[in-house]
């Protein structure tokens, strides 16, 4: 149901279906809770479902303070698949110069955590960009600055805009101001992007038909209006899932402030003409396949080896891929000595409780370590000591990875911090999920 996703404050949704993989991922920046301005932005989650109702919250996927050439800004992203790795796009205002630019990171897997690859040369103010793969395999940036529109092929690699292929659209598209999407229907190139009716707040989302991705477009109109509960500003992506189109935005629903925004997302049905039917966003939201209608559930999953980065921290651990079945881009060991340990980053738009369970090996025999959640006491009955914000924390010995319950835990409104360290040490950890209590 809307708003899609109502655990962290979110806006700009890319949406994508990997080959191969039974999911549909978002890609979405990151409000800060409680804020009164854009310019606080500074991280990136990563989300994925298997029925557009049950999902999972990955996380940081890149911050600022992993961004060496950024000072600033962290808007619209989107994400792309590429001879092997995930690349995603994003924007941020550039060290000394003040100019947007569109930066690359990477990772091995979809949800990440991304490592910043640098940026994307050729391209002057590149702000709220997007990717499109053609058919034949030729990739496309788009993206939005100051009240305009702009295009190019990229080179193979994806670092730099071939010169000469840069156009710009903005006569081409009715009241565009920012944030482009493209995708294709029937052979025919969409370009969705947010903008303003008059010039006049709030964004509406229109949309544009050309039969090249690089235009000429053909505008064709509005397909979503102003609605109760908007956000001022609008951003979004359209993508097919399990055999239905859905238009992805934002709103502000959950907290009526303009700059702590909440995913959403509607069916989206073209006409026989390949017309967009104009959608009025709904409180039910989607499903996707067999799914029923119902209230969001999501499930964190942060990778241990989040702490390498994304705000978080390794202390004389390190990260390891030899130990085959770990589930994302690596696993944490080397807690063998006293306080070596990880944190990680949890981010949050409201109080909530959690059943948190830590994949891990113990090969060696039962093992004691130490868990503290934001220096707080964890639930624990039957702690002797109540005043104690430490829990010990026994891990019995297992060759193989398994899942140990340790207990609920009360995660804050805005950033949280996880941290895990030896005790006895002997373990080897892949990741920390939190599932949400009712």
């Amino acid at each position: 149901m809307n708003p899609l996703i109502p655990t962290v404050f979110s806006a700009d949704p890319s949406a994508h279906v990997w080959p191969g993989d039974d999911r549909l991922w978002i890609y979405a920046s990151h409000d800060c809770p409680d804020t009164n301005t854009h310019d606080t932005m500074c991280s990136y989650h990563v989300f994925s479902s298997p029925d557009l109702v049950n999902w999972t919250d990955y996380g940081i996927a890149l911050h600022l303070e992993d961004v060496s050439w950024a000072s600033s800004h962290m808007w619209a992203i989107d994400c792309v698949l590429w001879k092997g790795l995930y690349y995603l796009v994003f924007c941020a205002i550039e060290k000394g110069t003040n100019k947007f630019r569109t930066g690359l990171a990477t990772s091995k897997t979809p949800q990440g955590p991304f490592k910043d690859a640098g940026y994307i040369q050729g391209v002057e103010q590149g702000q709220d960009p997007a990717l499109f793969v053609d058919d034949d395999g030729s990739p496309f940036l788009f993206w939005g600055y100051g009240k305009k529109c702009f295009g190019a092929r990229l080179a193979d690699d994806l670092r730099s805009a071939i010169p000469g292929t840069e156009v710009e659209l903005s006569e081409q598209l009715k009241w565009v101001y920012e944030g482009p999407w493209v995708h294709k229907y029937r052979g025919k190139y969409y370009l969705s992007y947010p903008g303003l009716f008059e010039g006049q707040w709030p964004e509406r989302m229109y949309y544009a038909i050309a039969d090249v991705p690089l235009g000429p477009y053909r505008y064709m109109g509005e397909y979503i209006p102003v609605f109760p509960g908007h956000s001022g500003t609008n951003h979004g992506s359209i993508a097919e899932y399990k055999n239905r189109w859905y238009a992805f935005h934002h709103s502000a629903w959950m907290s009526g402030l303009s700059c702590c925004r909440n995913l959403m997302c509607d069916y989206l049905e073209y006409n026989p003409d390949g017309t967009i039917r104009p959608i009025v966003p709904s409180k039910e939201g989607v499903v996707a396949g067999d799914a029923k209608h119902g209230p969001s559930r999501v499930t964190l999953l942060l990778g241990a080896e989040q702490g390498a980065g994304a705000c978080g921290r390794l202390v004389g651990t390190s990260v390891a891929t030899e130990r085959a079945g770990y589930s994302g881009n690596g696993y944490v060991r080397g807690f063998d000595k006293p306080y070596y340990g990880v944190k990680v980053m949890v981010q949050q738009a409201v109080t909530a409780r959690h059943r948190l369970k830590i994949r891990y090996v113990a090969p060696d025999g039962d093992q004691a370590n130490k868990l503290i959640v934001n220096d707080i006491q964890i639930d624990d009955p039957g702690s002797p000591d109540p005043g104690r914000y430490d829990k010990a924390v026994r891990f019995p010995m297992a060759s193989g990875w398994t899942e140990l319950d340790a207990g609920i835990v009360t995660l804050n409104r805005g950033d949280n911090y996880l941290r895990l360290y030896a005790g006895t040490g002997g373990i080897e950890v892949d990741y920390f999920k939190l599932e949400p209590v009712c």
